[in-house]
């Protein structure tokens, strides 16, 4: 997923911060199978889960063209 979304960088302004979800237990029970998983957020507003295990392209491009 990472390299999927990092080829839409060239369009996009935005930068990725990786977590370990196995060194957390809390994020372990919470995604357990469903890791990678992708958040955005703008500035100080809540994280959106965007998809997961796969870049989901399209919403995506939705979130950081400012559509969300």
């Amino acid at each position: 997923m990472l390299e999927a979304l990092q080829a839409l960088s060239s369009e996009y302004p935005f930068t990725v911060e990786t977590v370990d979800v196995d060194s957390d237990e809390t994020l372990v029970a919470q995604f357990d199978e469903r890791v990678p998983v992708l958040f955005a957020r703008r500035g100080d507003a809540s994280a959106v889960e965007l998809c997961n295990y796969f870049l989901n392209e399209a919403r995506t491009r939705e979130f950081l063209s400012g559509a969300r």
